[in-house]
C-alpha cells in the first residue's frame, strides 16, 4: 500500500515537473517572438529611412535639373550694378530676361533656333559686351538692321526723323561736336543685317554703341521684362515701390 502511494506521488510529482517543463517553453516561445519582432521592425525602419532621403534626393536632383533648363532656355535673372539705363533701371535692380524669345542658343554654337522674333527698337536687352563676351551689358534698342541712326545736338533720329524718347535724362550742360566726341553728334550710320545699334538711357553715362558699334543678334541674351527684387545698397533697404515693375 505504501509502495502504491509512493508510486502515485512519483508519478504526480513527475507530471508537475513535466508541466513546469512545458510552461517554461510556452513561456519562452512568445518571448522569443518578441525579440524577432523587434529586429523585423528595426529592418523595417531602416528601409523607410532610406527610402525617404531617395525621395528628397531625387527631388533636388530633378529641381536643380528644372532650374539648369529654365536658366539656359527660358528665363534668366540678372542684376543691375551700374547707373546707364537710369532711371529707367537703377543701381540694385534684379531682373528677369525673357531667352525664349529671341532664340534659343544652340549647344557650342553661336546659333539660336526658334526665336519668336528678332530685337526691336525700344527693347531693353541684356547681350555680351562686344569687346569682351565674358561680361553681360544691358541697354536699349535705338536701330534695327537696315534703319539709319543719328545724332543731332543729342537729339536721336531714325531713317531720318527724330525719335522721342521721354525715358532719356542728360547730366551734362554742354554738347560736344562731333569731332570732339560721338557723345552728342554722330552718323548717319546705316545698321548691318543681323545687327542692332544700342544706347543706354543715361546717355552722358553710358558706354554703348556709339563708341564700340553694334551687337550681334547672336550676343543677345534676352529681353528684360520684369524687376523681381530691388534694393538700395543693402539687401535691409529694399524698394518695395519698384518690386514687380514690369520694364519697358
Amino acid at each position: 500500500m505504501m509502495e502504491d502511494q509512493d508510486k502515485t506521488l512519483e508519478t504526480k510529482n513527475m507530471a508537475e515537473a513535466s508541466e513546469a517543463i512545458n510552461e517554461s517553453r510556452a513561456g519562452d516561445g512568445p518571448a522569443s517572438g518578441k525579440f524577432s519582432g523587434s529586429i523585423s521592425d528595426s529592418k523595417g525602419k531602416s528601409k523607410s529611412r532610406k527610402g525617404t532621403i531617395r525621395e528628397y534626393a531625387e527631388a533636388i536632383i530633378t529641381a536643380i535639373i528644372l532650374a539648369l533648363i529654365i536658366r539656359a532656355f527660358v528665363v534668366q535673372a540678372f542684376k543691375i550694378p551700374s547707373g546707364s539705363m537710369l532711371d529707367t533701371l537703377q543701381i540694385g535692380d534684379h531682373l528677369l530676361v525673357n531667352k525664349f524669345l529671341y532664340g534659343l542658343d544652340l549647344p557650342f554654337t553661336d546659333k539660336k533656333v526658334f526665336g519668336l522674333r528678332d530685337p526691336a527698337k525700344g527693347d531693353i536687352i541684356v547681350f555680351k559686351y562686344p569687346e569682351d563676351p565674358r561680361r553681360d551689358f544691358i541697354k536699349r534698342v535705338i536701330a534695327a538692321a537696315g534703319d539709319t541712326v543719328e545724332a543731332r545736338d543729342r537729339i536721336i533720329y531714325v531713317n531720318g526723323k527724330p525719335v522721342p524718347e521721354p525715358y532719356v535724362i542728360h547730366t551734362a550742360s554742354t554738347i560736344l561736336p562731333a569731332e570732339v566726341s560721338k557723345r552728342d553728334n554722330f552718323g548717319p550710320i546705316e545698321v548691318p543685317e543681323g545687327k542692332v545699334f544700342m544706347m543706354g538711357d543715361n546717355r552722358e553715362n553710358s558706354h554703348d554703341s556709339r563708341y564700340w558699334g553694334f551687337v550681334d543678334h547672336e550676343a543677345v541674351r534676352g529681353k528684360a521684362f520684369i524687376i523681381y527684387w530691388s534694393q538700395d545698397g543693402s539687401p535691409f533697404n529694399p524698394r518695395w515701390g519698384r518690386i514687380g515693375d514690369l520694364i519697358h
